[in-house]
């Protein structure tokens, strides 16, 4: 089984979908590590040899920041915006839409379930 950056690729896909399975990598990514390493993109991941898993993983890890690296440095800068409190580190906080989208309507992935009105007891 080819592991790369720490993730099982699926032996039975294709490699250029295989790769995409690791955070950070998408279609067009995939494509051009497979372009770089000489690797034809309808492989299945099972058929590679273990010259060609070595050639990827020292392809992606040299070039691209890819699962935990990237994950921390997304976190990071999240959390740098809201340490400086600026409108999007506010946003960030809030748990509101960050890029100007509309929250009188929508919004509701970003804001969570609608909060229930409690109403006092008549006398």
């Amino acid at each position: 089984m080819a592991r790369i950056s720490g993730v099982d690729l699926p032996r039975a896909k294709r490699i250029e979908v295989a790769l995409t399975y690791i955070y950070g990598i998408g279609r067009p990514t995939a494509n051009k590590i497979l372009a770089t390493t000489g690797i034809d993109r309808d492989t299945k991941t099972m058929e590679l040899s273990d010259e060609e898993v070595a050639r990827l993983r020292s392809a992606i890890e040299g070039v691209y920041q890819v699962e935990g690296d990237l994950r921390r440095e997304i976190n990071l800068n999240i959390k740098r915006l809201m340490d400086l409190g600026n409108y999007r580190g506010l946003r960030h906080r809030k748990g509101l839409p960050v890029r100007g989208q509309r929250t009188k309507t929508n919004a509701r992935t970003r804001k969570g379930p609608r909060k229930m009105a409690v109403s006092r007891k008549k006398k």
